[in-house]
């Protein structure tokens, strides 16, 4: 497979930048303990995906993701969660994951600027596709995927990127 490094590149150069230049609301945060974790659910974060785009499109790769995810949110910003979506290859795969978002921006009382990073396993990869992924074996294999999102209220948008494939927007509802 070929890649377009341009692209990955300045996306993670636009990610970098945004959590570079995350205004007092990270200093604030600070001064709150965040580990370890507590155990105690603020909210519920359901979502689905909006729209994909493979970085370099091939013939059998899928854009329609028919993603569903569900996560689990602490005071501290810490979640932990599990997704099941198709793969790029139109295999069904599942995600599950732990991580922190880290807001740096809040324009109004309503709205959140944010980004999340998440890490764990991914599970579905498969046959002559087993291989698309780094580290896979058996079928599973680790992932950390990056995002910047906004929260309005109760609704949430986040644009991941994943690895040197694609990028996808999701968006969902708390609850």
């Amino acid at each position: 497979m070929r890649y377009s490094w341009k692209s990955e590149c300045r996306a993670v150069a636009a990610l970098a930048s945004a959590l570079l230049t995350a205004p007092a609301t990270l200093a604030a945060e600070a001064r709150e303990p965040i580990w370890p974790p507590v155990i105690e659910v603020e909210h519920v974060l359901v979502q689905t995906s909006l729209y994909t785009r493979h970085f370099n499109p091939q013939p059998d790769h899928n854009n329609t993701q028919e993603l569903i995810s569900l996560e689990l949110h602490n005071p501290q910003r810490w979640l932990v969660g599990g997704a099941r979506f198709l793969n790029s290859f139109d295999q069904e795969a599942i995600y599950l994951y732990a991580g922190r978002e880290f807001p740096f921006w809040e324009p109004s009382d309503n709205v959140t600027v944010r980004a999340k990073l998440t890490a764990g396993l991914l599970h579905g990869y498969r046959g002559e596709y087993q291989d698309n992924i780094p580290f896979n074996r058996y079928g599973t294999a680790p992932a950390a995927l990056p995002s910047v999102g906004v929260q309005w209220g109760r609704f949430e948008t986040d644009l991941i990127v994943f690895g040197t494939a694609g990028a996808m927007i999701i968006g969902g509802i708390r609850f």
